[in-house]
């Protein structure tokens, strides 16, 4: 085996992000107790369970706007968590860094009402990448083009429905050509007619290969596309598993959920 092909399999087998005993307390109440993930490249990982299970802790805690209490957080290979107990973390990571190679869609759009579709996706390619403003704005017409939305480029976000900004939010994200995307439920402050263009371009984004971990209610949604579903409750996983997990899965809490919220 030649050294590419060395480097090739150990990076197939190298989880792209991944979380060890990850722990994280808001004064005296510990959200996350003890998380054990491995995302790896082109992999889509759906993460549901009831409100207040830690779900969205997870992802925040990804992209380090909750810095995690405990534990190791490593994406891409380079620690950006405090480390085990008793682990000595030579160099960690920027949380800079980490943004560059994370994208993330929130819930809400956090659009800016005063910038059109064209400059909201320009935005952080012209603060985070340092792209002059002709090269950003190419670029995010190509990313708007790839979310279907390029013909409302110079709308503003009062102008578009809510399933629209989401998908210019998902334009912004990919704009940056980050390693990873996270999804922190990014259907639930939509009405229910809008949800379907948002998961179409969701399902677009993981047929284009995008690593993807991705928060959700939408268990129908999460059946196509989850390579690994997580179950988790009371800020832990209870359960996790490959595809045909919603039909498979042991964990009678688990199977309890999933019958009611179908």
């Amino acid at each position: 085996m030649s050294a590419l092909e060395k480097t090739a399999a150990v990076e197939e087998t190298t989880p792209i992000v991944a979380l060890r005993d990850l722990r994280k307390s808001f004064g005296d109440l510990e959200v996350l107790r003890g998380i054990d993930l491995d995302v790896f490249a082109g992999e889509h990982v759906v993460i549901f369970g009831p409100s207040g299970s830690g779900k969205s802790t997870v992802l925040r805690s990804i992209n380090l706007l909750e810095p995690p209490t405990s534990g190791s957080l490593k994406v891409a290979g380079v620690e950006y968590g405090p480390g085990r107990p008793g682990e000595r973390v030579e160099r960690r990571g920027k949380a800079l860094d980490l943004r560059r190679t994370v994208g993330m869609v929130f819930q809400q759009f956090n659009l800016f009402p005063h910038l059109t579709a064209l400059d909201n996706v320009a935005l952080p390619l012209r603060s985070v990448r340092g792209l002059k403003r002709g090269d950003a704005q190419l670029k995010s017409a190509e990313a708007l083009r790839r979310v279907g939305l390029l013909q409302r480029a110079g709308h503003y976000p009062q102008q578009l429905s809510g399933g629209q900004q989401q998908r210019v939010a998902i334009a912004r994200a990919l704009a940056l050509d980050p390693e990873v995307m996270l999804f922190d439920e990014p259907t639930s402050a939509l009405d229910p007619e809008l949800v379907g263009e948002v998961l179409k371009t969701m399902r677009e984004v993981a047929l284009d290969g995008m690593t993807m971990v991705v928060v959700t209610h939408e268990l129908g949604f999460a059946k196509e596309i989850g390579d690994l579903n997580v179950f988790m409750e009371d800020g832990v996983v209870v359960e996790s598993g490959p595809r045909g997990f919603f039909e498979n899965c042991t964990s009678p809490r688990a199977r309890e959920f999933i019958l009611a919220v179908r």
